[in-house]
């Protein structure tokens, strides 16, 4: 192993033991009772995020051990749900950035007045994160954000209102990755200018790991609520083992045609 992948080793477990070391002072106390009341009052959690965000909505929602009341909400539904053109699809960095996504993308939620949005964004300025969270809010809903404090602080909100996601949600999660995410800057590469700073490249990006580690938390600490109240948590199996289909869909048709799942 060489010395960045045991920087990188070190600046993964570092956070991590910090983001648990919050959840052990009651951190994320109020995150799992909003999720854990949604569930009993029969709501589900609408999980969004855009780019490599996408990586804590499919932590949280259809995964073996993760809770069944779940959607995934991806910027791709306003095609593979709302029969746009996939040229839509051609830019996504810039579709992300787009306010006037949100209107199609939210009348293809049609979410049920008990449900709770958890929405990851690092930057936490992108116009359809923002215009997205907003409409959760206007429309009654709690928000949980996952984002870089560190990062969001330091660039400009994309979206009309000059919000960040950070002022708009209930609750903030911050997932303490670094200002562009990257920990690590490989030096000695002409031309470098990847972020790492001293003209390195920046290697070793961490939010995607910090906000996964932060899903199974508030996972567990719902699922751990909701059995202290007398209740079974609706927990998927693997699919991938026997009887885990039919566990699985047991559970779901509860729901009808609420659950969201991309193949």
């Amino acid at each position: 192993m060489s010395d960045l992948m045991r920087q990188m080793t070190e600046q993964t477990t570092s956070r991590i033991e910090r983001i648990a070391a919050m959840a052990a002072e009651g951190g994320l106390d109020t995150a799992i009772a909003m999720i854990a009341g949604s569930i009993t009052d029969n709501g589900i959690l609408q999980a969004f995020g855009t780019g490599h965000s996408q990586a804590f909505a499919m932590e949280i929602a259809g995964r073996a051990g993760g809770l069944i009341p779940t959607a995934r909400i991806a910027l791709s539904d306003v095609v593979v749900l709302g029969g746009q053109h996939r040229s839509v699809l051609a830019e996504a960095a810039a579709l992300e950035r787009e306010p006037t996504i949100v209107d199609d993308l939210w009348a293809l939620t049609d979410p049920d007045p008990a449900d709770v949005f958890l929405i990851a964004s690092n930057s936490g300025v992108n116009g359809s994160i923002v215009g997205f969270a907003l409409k959760a809010k206007e429309n009654g809903h709690g928000v949980i954000a996952v984002t870089s404090l560190e990062h969001t602080a330091r660039v400009t909100p994309k979206h009309p209102s000059g919000l960040r996601l950070s002022e708009i949600a209930d609750v903030v999660i911050d997932n303490l990755a670094p200002y562009g995410d990257a920990t690590l800057t490989l030096g000695g590469v002409e031309g470098g200018d990847g972020g790492g700073g001293d003209g390195g490249i920046g290697l070793g990006a961490v939010s995607s790991m910090t906000a996964a580690f932060i899903a199974q938390l508030l996972t567990i600490g719902a699922a751990e609520r909701l059995a202290a109240s007398g209740s079974t948590p609706p927990v998927y199996l693997s699919a991938n083992i026997p009887g885990g289909d039919e566990h699985n869909h047991g559970l779901e048709d509860r729901y009808g045609d609420r659950l969201r799942r991309h193949a």
